[in-house]
């Protein structure tokens, strides 16, 4: 991860918020086949897909969309029944999929995540707004970490409990402990069915913290060494490995047999990404234009 940290100037900081998104992708994948999740590039380890993929499409939405189109094509053998990939998303892309998911009469779900910042954007409302008009089987997943990018959730919104706003559209909500791994997974398997078996959609509010900054460009100076600490004594993979090692599911070899395993494959991929040649310039144009430029 250092070597990654010291190629890329910005680096999105996900801990602690992946809690959420895993279960909320295993939940989705668990309930049924043929699923569709609206993820951003870096949830599809949630989804299965090895550390050398994800690095692999990360790239490529880097690079653009001529190399997207490539990695795209070599990872589609392992879409399987996930059916639809999308390397980044809003909340008005997802509306759209899962009203396609609806207009193909298919049994597919939407799972859309987005930070609380966004909330406050107009975005948000038209989405679900659209999404209880029409019946939409989408689940919005807010991530409220109380800081969208460095300003605080009081300083920038006059009403902070997003769950409740779903009440202007008549969607239902919930609120839910994004740190909890087990309350994570129920609440979004109970929205997932909701959406699959009544084609309506869910608002789910999950409440987690973020122990970086927003990049590598945001030193956190707009808040408290104190309060990092507090909420990383309720680190989720900790609290939920202690958790299994009560209920002997897990030992503390496994534990540490799990990490190596991981620190491995990102070592690997990090030197495939070193390893790798770069795409041949003439690939900037494929699939930009509808006819092929002479």
């Amino acid at each position: 991860m250092n070597r990654l940290r010291a190629r890329l100037r910005i680096l999105p900081a996900t801990a602690t918020k992946d809690a959420s998104r895993l279960v909320a992708t295993r939940a989705l994948r668990g309930l049924a086949d043929g699923a569709v999740s609206v993820v951003l590039a870096s949830y599809l380890a949630r989804l299965g897909f090895s550390a050398l993929e994800v690095g692999a499409l990360v790239t490529a939405t880097l690079l653009g969309s001529a190399v997207l189109t490539l990695t795209l094509g070599l990872l589609a053998h392992r879409m399987e029944r996930r059916r639809l990939l999308l390397a980044a998303c809003g909340l008005m892309v997802a509306t759209g999929v899962a009203f396609a998911s609806k207009y193909k009469e298919t049994d597919q779900v939407t799972l859309c995540f987005f930070g609380e910042a966004a909330v406050n954007q107009g975005a948000f409302h038209e989405s679900l707004n659209m999404a209880q008009l029409w019946k939409l089987p989408c689940v919005y997943v807010c991530e409220n970490n109380m800081y969208g990018m460095g300003t605080s959730l009081e300083r920038a919104m006059s009403f902070s409990d997003v769950a409740q706003k779903a009440c202007a559209y008549e969607i239902a909500s919930e609120f839910v402990d994004g740190m909890d791994v087990l309350a994570m997974r129920q609440a979004t398997e109970r929205a997932v069915k909701r959406a699959r078996e009544e084609s309506l959609p869910t608002l789910l509010e999950a409440r987690t913290y973020r122990y970086m900054g927003h990049s590598m460009s945001d030193p956190g100076n707009y808040r408290t060494r104190a309060e990092i600490e507090k909420y990383q004594e309720r680190d989720p993979i900790k609290t939920f490995a202690n958790k299994l090692k009560q209920q002997n599911a897990l030992t503390d070899a496994d534990i540490a047999g799990l990490e190596k395993e991981i620190k491995e494959e990102v070592e690997h991929a990090a030197r495939f990404a070193d390893e790798s040649p770069l795409p041949d310039p003439s690939e900037l144009y494929t699939n930009v234009y509808a006819s092929p430029l002479n």
